[in-house]
């Protein structure tokens, strides 16, 4: 149940950043939540195998280089799901970092 309940906050969170930055397009609700499945799918799969690639870079801007992480993860997402399209890489970089703040927001209230 807590996949699932992940899932449905993330999907909360980039519909809410697709209504934000004008930069976004995404269809609907059900395209934030299919761009959700495969954004945690990704997540799950490649961002333990780029964190530990890039570890010396994360050390050196104190964790900072996680955003660079998330938005080439969202990049990928992006390039992967057709009804989800964002406009250009400060977009993208804007994006996974408001998701990310999203995500907590939503977890720490729910």
């Amino acid at each position: 149940m807590t996949v699932l309940w992940h899932i449905l906050l993330q999907a909360i969170a980039i519909f809410v950043v697709a209504q934000v930055l004008p930069g976004i397009k995404l269809k609907g609700f059900g395209t934030a939540i299919v761009v959700s499945l495969v954004l945690s799918t990704l997540d799950f799969f490649l961002f333990w195998l780029l964190a530990f690639l890039s570890m010396p870079l994360i050390f050196l801007t104190a964790g900072l280089f996680i955003f660079v992480l998330n938005a080439v993860i969202l990049f990928i997402t992006d390039k992967m799901i057709e009804d989800f399209e964002i406009k250009d890489v400060t977009t993208t970089f804007f994006a996974a970092f408001l998701i990310s703040a999203c995500n907590v927001i939503l977890r720490w209230v729910f």
